[in-house]
């Protein structure tokens, strides 16, 4: 398999804390991006503008984009789902921006409280204001796989919304296994035709490991042509919307088998004390497999955490 240098989105701070009890104090939350980026990963997604009281964990999201300067702003998104969130988004100095729908309608109305459709509707909109303002804005199809209300979804469902003309203006396209349902010969199929449908724009890839296929899901859409994949540390995340989606597939085990360039021992060692530090901190359980495997007594092997 030719893995080629991809970039990682490590999405702890939004979709990693969507179902998570507290509320991450802001300065938490800014002392981790900037370690993140510290460390080498270039694009953080730090929050959301939902609703505050449908998403409590996410409340403080402007007052973390308040808190970051605008070179760091340069490498972090935030989830919007109307044009008013990223009114409000660019108003903030936000410049990277996920435009987030549903594939299946069901989903869409219980997320987003409105139809694909009239997400799709509203997006030339949301899109002017975003370029006004010198932002980007990339196109979140969730449920892009299967949906816990309507089941399997045609995977020309998703390639329509990939081809529609109304998403021409957007960056890049986020192709979603909300469910971790998705297996790496799928993947492959969706990413594959996403990344021929529009030549010359990012494929993103959004996989949960609810299944136990999310490393496997990540690899298959890297070879089919994806450039950015997601994770969370210590595999944290779910949707609130989405009955049955587990955790994000966790930051750690992408890069340890990704290995880009810039991850050293050292590094991944520090980045397995985060995930340590932020599940112990917020009361998870860390489920990612490479930071066990980190922990254990195997000393001759150079990826293992120095007693």
């Amino acid at each position: 398999m030719n893995i080629p240098d991809v970039r990682l989105r490590d999405v702890t701070l939004r979709d990693g804390l969507q179902l998570t009890g507290g509320l991450m104090p802001t300065d938490e939350k800014v002392r981790l991006v900037r370690e993140l980026l510290a460390l080498g990963v270039t694009d953080i997604e730090i929050g959301s503008m939902a609703r505050p009281d449908l998403v409590p964990p996410l409340a403080n999201t402007l007052e973390v984009v308040a808190a970051l300067t605008p070179e760091e702003l340069a490498h972090c998104w935030v989830w919007v789902a109307t044009p008013r969130n990223v009114e409000r988004a660019v108003a903030a100095g936000v410049t990277r921006m996920q435009y987030c729908l549903s594939v299946s309608d069901a989903h869409n109305r219980a997320n987003i409280g409105r139809s694909t459709e009239d997400s799709m509707a509203a997006l030339p909109l949301a899109l002017d204001i975003a370029e006004a303002a010198g932002a980007e804005l990339q196109l979140c199809l969730a449920t892009s796989f299967t949906c816990p209300f309507e089941g399997p979804v045609d995977p020309e469902r998703t390639l329509a919304l990939v081809r529609d003309p109304r998403a021409e203006r957007c960056s890049d396209t986020v192709i979603c296994d909300t469910l971790g349902q998705a297996d790496p010969r799928q993947v492959a199929h969706l990413v594959g035709e996403a990344a021929r449908a529009r030549p010359g724009h990012d494929v993103v890839f959004h996989g949960h490991d609810t299944w136990g296929m999310g490393v496997a899901n990540a690899l298959a859409a890297v070879e089919a042509g994806a450039s950015v994949i997601d994770g969370a540390l210590g595999g944290l995340g779910g949707c609130p919307f989405a009955p049955g989606a587990a955790g994000n597939t966790s930051t750690e085990d992408l890069l340890f088998a990704l290995k880009p360039s810039w991850l050293t021992p050292d590094a991944f060692g520090e980045l397995v004390r985060m995930g340590d530090r932020v599940t112990a901190e917020l009361g998870e359980r860390s489920t990612s497999r490479a930071a066990a495997g980190a922990h254990s007594e195997a000393r001759a092997f150079e990826w293992i955490l120095p007693r």
